[in-house]
């Protein structure tokens, strides 16, 4: 099962992370399917590759809930 989930990137105290599809039984930082976005929540800004990921919900991915949540606030769900 793939998961769209966020990937840490950055430094320490200054995070960043990677939206990423991966299979379910990869560790967060381990090998991903495809890179569909970035989160940087200091600056509070976001980069979806909407096309990519609506690809991945359409195959059944599921999306955690941070990442969810990521996208009803872009609108990416109605």
């Amino acid at each position: 099962m793939v998961k769209l989930r966020l990937k840490r990137c950055g430094r320490k105290q200054r995070a960043v992370y990677r939206i990423v599809a991966i299979d379910v039984r990869s560790r967060r930082e381990g090998r991903d399917l495809r890179n569909v976005g970035f989160y940087d929540p200091i600056k509070n800004q976001s980069y979806l590759n909407v096309p990519a990921i609506l690809y991945f919900l359409e195959k059944g991915a599921q999306p955690t809930g941070t990442v969810r949540d990521l996208l009803k606030k872009a609108e990416v769900f109605k």
